[in-house]
């Protein structure tokens, strides 16, 4: 397995850009705008992939806002996946180290994040900070942060 910023493969971006959508029903073309903002050094805020050998099977990016209403509470670590077969492997473990500690080699910090999950992202220092209401959600959702 190998863990990578995208800015050490920029080759794969529209590979990258159509895993993410099939896994999250995003259109492609907004994770193509992140992706090249990121590349282009127009923003820090960035997406980080593993590989087996040339096939993304993990991956998550970083934004300014993860659709919910604490604008103020950024940037967002996003789009957090693995594929199935590779699950229970600390895959996304390494790829959220990898994007905190490369935001905070850049001096941003803390990160923020949503989920309904509840104790996968303590293990990997998060902590649990308010609630926040997801754009369009019915129920809020958890905000976590690491500092």
């Amino acid at each position: 397995m190998n863990f990578i910023a995208l800015r050490q493969k920029p080759e794969i971006k529209d590979q990258a850009a159509d895993w993410f959508h099939s896994k999250w029903g995003v259109p492609k073309e907004a994770y193509l705008e992140c992706m090249n903002a990121y590349l282009s050094g127009e923003t820090e805020l960035g997406w980080y992939l593993c590989l087996d050998g040339e096939k993304i099977v993990g991956g998550l990016g970083v934004i300014e806002n993860d659709f919910h209403d604490r604008k103020d509470l950024s940037p967002n670590i996003c789009a957090v996946y693995t594929d199935e077969d590779y699950r229970c492997q600390g895959i996304a473990g390494k790829l959220l180290n990898l994007a905190v500690d490369d935001l905070k080699s850049k001096g941003i910090t803390p990160a923020y994040l949503v989920t309904d999950h509840t104790s996968f992202y303590e293990r990997y220092g998060w902590e649990f900070y308010c609630m926040a209401q997801g754009d369009g959600e019915p129920e809020p959702t958890r905000l976590y942060i690491h500092r």
